[in-house]
């Protein structure tokens, strides 16, 4: 049996403060059921808002749809991405991905879980680390 989601049938929700700093919805994707394990997400990142540092057990596809942002990987500057952009995340691997501190962005976040997980999330980004001039 397949599923159809009419546009607009789910609601977009606020994204947590305890994984965001800023002003960010998620629009769902997909959230498949086993043994599938893909997960993908429609976020929307006000100018400045970000996530945590954070890591996913399989890895992470970035698609930039629209504006500009900014992604971060621990102890590196941050890399400016823009719409048209397909960024991938090793698995394991520490980073951090929003906006940029002037302009909105809205990325397609696709990963897969492993025992129900598809991130482990850790601190806040450190405005110093946000503002590093990019690479």
């Amino acid at each position: 049996m397949i599923e159809l989601y009419p546009a607009g049938s789910r609601p977009s929700r606020q994204a947590p403060d305890k994984w965001f700093t800023g002003r960010v919805w998620m629009d769902p994707i997909i959230d498949s059921q086993p043994p599938a394990r893909v997960n993908a997400l429609r976020v929307s990142f006000d100018p400045g808002a970000r996530t945590n540092w954070h890591t996913h057990p399989l890895g992470q596809t970035l698609h930039i749809l629209h504006g500009k942002g900014l992604v971060g990987l621990r102890g590196s500057p941050p890399r400016e991405m823009k719409s048209g952009d397909t960024i991938w995340i090793p698995p394991g691997v520490e980073h951090w991905h929003g906006a940029g501190p002037e302009t909105a962005m809205v990325h397609l976040a696709i990963q897969e879980s492993v025992d129900g997980s598809a991130a482990d999330w850790q601190e806040p980004v450190a405005d110093s680390d946000y503002l590093a001039p990019a690479g």
